[in-house]
């Protein structure tokens, strides 16, 4: 018993470091520029959301909203209250509703992290998730008008943690703070990828994941809703993933479904949305996640 337990440790081991060699450095590389972002360009990038007060042209404003929401550092609990503060500031709520999709869905730090997929799918990733963010707030401004679509009252703006008056002390801590909130849960995925390569058969996942069909993808956007605690931590279980089997098209599912319903960012969401919306929210999502993975699977 205990050699059969050595021996499955030593593979696992194995498994573990070949996945975390492969990784840390786009893991390290994202804590680095997500952070010098939140210190040095976060302000300037809110800043330009909140000069948004409504004169802009329509598609021109979607564009701009969902290109915010990407560069954006914040998470959601810190996405929301600055939202608040920029509607009051007279932001349509389509052009809002563009910049939260594409902020809950992708950030400069999770791209960089996204690099260790390969080119494509970090283009497939980008592109799909901005797409995202543009046709929510369409379907806000068809659907919605002029009425207002989200309710903000009991949120205000929080403080910036980047404090210090010592510009390289303030850079350290967010990478410390950033370090502390993303490691435990990607060394947690790399574990998990090391799992799935010792005891799920390639085959199956190549069966449920790979080619055109529908089913692969669907099973990804469905998988997605309770696998998905952390950007980071995800990006070692797509990349085993895709090198088992599973399609583009069915990443961009999960990539889309997992983030957009973390259980963090929908107990935040339902409190703005409201039950209706809130539930249009996850049927929207959904079937974004469906059309765009099908999509994908076609064109590449």
């Amino acid at each position: 018993m205990a050699d059969i337990l050595k021996r499955e440790f030593i593979y696992l081991w194995y498994y573990f470091d070949v996945q975390f060699r492969q990784i840390v450095f786009w893991w390290a590389a994202g804590i680095l520029i997500g952070s010098v972002i939140s210190v040095f360009f976060k302000d300037r990038i809110h800043n330009v959301l909140k000069r948004m007060d409504g004169s802009e042209t329509w598609i021109p404003g979607l564009i701009m909203a969902s290109l915010l929401g990407i560069a954006s550092p914040l998470c959601m609990y810190g996405t929301i209250p600055l939202a608040a503060s920029v509607s009051a500031g007279g932001i349509r709520d389509s052009h809002l509703a563009a910049f939260m999709m594409t902020s809950i869905l992708l950030n400069p730090q999770l791209i960089v992290y996204s690099a260790s997929l390969g080119i494509t799918v970090l283009l497939v990733r980008i592109v799909s998730c901005f797409l995202c963010g543009i046709a929510a707030g369409m379907l806000v401004h068809v659907f919605y008008g002029n009425r207002p679509f989200f309710d903000f009252r009991g949120f205000a703006e929080g403080k910036s943690r980047d404090t210090d008056p010592d510009m390289f002390m303030r850079l350290l801590k967010n990478i410390g703070r950033n370090i502390k909130a993303t490691g435990p849960m990607f060394l947690l995925g790399i574990f998990l990828s090391a799992l799935f390569q010792r005891y799920v058969p390639q085959d199956l996942l190549t069966q449920v994941f790979a080619g055109n069909e529908a089913w692969g993808v669907l099973m990804a956007a469905t998988i997605g809703v309770p696998l998905y605690a952390c950007g980071g931590g995800t990006i070692p279980l797509i990349r085993q993933w895709l090198l088992d089997g599973m399609s583009i098209g069915s990443a961009a599912a999960f990539m889309i479904t997992g983030p957009a319903t973390k259980i963090t960012n929908l107990g935040a969401l339902k409190i703005v949305f409201g039950l209706r919306k809130f539930v249009l929210y996850l049927l929207y999502v959904m079937t974004f996640s469906l059309v765009c993975g099908m999509l994908v699977n076609i064109l590449l």
